[in-house]
Order: C-alpha cells, then sequence, then structure tokens
C-alpha cells in the first residue's frame, strides 16, 4: 500500500497526543535544562509548606503535590531529572528536604518514591491523562500510591516500626490531605490545556 495515498493530517495543539504542558514552550536544550531545575526548585520549595504529624517523623508537606505536577507539567525524562537533581541535592546537602533539613532521614523512602512517580505520572500526561478532570484524578492517585508504596516500607526498615506501625505514622494520616491535592491537579492541569488551546 502506497504512503503517498494517505494524507498527512493537519497540526493542531489541540487534543495533540504526546505533548504535556512543557512541550508547549520553544524546543532547546536550554528550555529543558531550566525546566529540570525549576521543578527541582519548586519541589524544595514546596517541601518547606511543611506542619509536623504527631507520633509520625513524616511531616505533612505540599513536596508530593509538587512532584507529581512536576512529572505531570514536564514528561517523564525531564521529570525523572528534575527529581533525581532534587534528591541528590538534598543527599549532598543542600536544606530544600522537609523543613529545611538534607541527608538521608527515615523519610527519604518518599522521596525516592517520588522519583519514580514523577516518571510514571510524566508517561501518562503524555498519553492524555491531563486533559481531564477524571484522568488527572486517576493519574494524581497512581502517583501517590507509587510514593507511598517505597515510602511506607522505607519507614519501616528505617526505624525498625512493624508494617502496622509504618501504616499508621507514614500512611493514614495523609490521606485527606492527598485528597485535597488531588482535587487541586484535578482543576489546575485540564484548564491550563484549555487556556493553552485557546491561545
Amino acid at each position: 500500500m502506497s504512503t503517498a495515498a494517505v494524507p498527512a493530517l493537519p497540526h493542531s495543539r489541540k487534543g495533540s497526543s504526546g505533548q504535556v504542558l512543557a512541550d508547549l514552550l520553544p524546543s532547546s536544550r536550554v528550555r529543558d535544562a531550566a525546566l529540570v531545575l525549576g521543578g527541582a526548585a519548586l519541589t524544595g520549595l514546596a517541601a518547606q509548606l511543611s506542619v509536623p504529624v504527631p507520633g509520625s517523623p513524616v511531616p505533612v508537606t505540599g513536596q508530593t503535590f509538587a512532584a507529581l505536577l512536576v512529572g505531570t507539567s514536564l514528561g517523564a525524562g525531564r521529570g525523572l531529572l528534575a527529581l533525581a537533581l532534587y534528591a541528590v541535592a538534598g543527599v549532598a546537602g543542600v536544606p530544600w528536604f522537609a523543613q529545611g533539613t538534607s541527608g538521608v532521614a527515615p523519610s527519604f523512602g518518599y522521596i525516592l518514591g517520588m522519583i519514580l512517580a514523577a516518571t510514571v505520572v510524566g508517561a501518562l500526561a503524555r498519553r492524555g491523562a491531563d486533559r481531564s478532570m477524571l484522568r488527572m484524578a486517576g493519574t494524581m492517585l497512581v502517583g501517590e500510591a507509587i510514593i507511598y508504596a517505597i515510602g511506607v516500607p522505607y519507614l519501616a526498615l528505617a526505624t525498625g516500626m512493624s508494617a502496622t506501625a509504618a501504616i499508621a505514622a507514614g500512611l493514614t494520616p495523609f490521606l485527606i490531605g492527598d485528597a485535597l491535592k488531588a482535587a487541586l491537579a484535578m482543576g489546575a492541569l485540564p484548564t491550563a490545556w484549555k487556556l493553552a488551546d485557546k491561545r
């Protein structure tokens, strides 16, 4: 079958697949580097919005929301690099983990989880998961599940807690806040796409 018989489809940003929000900016290596640095810095800034949880070494922060937002907005590759940079710099001494800390703490498993979660939600966003409220909610829930799947076992190993105690200290207190973060993302990303499509 001749490919010449298949007409080329006109390019349209509206409803285009394979794009994330960051792709709407002019493409360059400088852009990508700035997005990675900005994603790491945004996560570090959001980590300072921190509220201690009684009985838990893990505070409530804006960190997980920022990490998932970075992954969804930048895509899998840049999201991975941004969160990896955040983790490596924090371990090396940059005080931008929760409550202005650095190094490896019992909550470090959540940061490792954020690296994987940002990669996964970025890949989902490239398949259009950030275009509607329902799909965005599902994307956020997947990302949060990944973070806890790594963070809670790490917490148990780092502190010697039982699995039940680690879940009580490292998962249960955060469920309501995570639901609110998912609701924010449900509105933010699809709205950003609608505004971009109107330009």
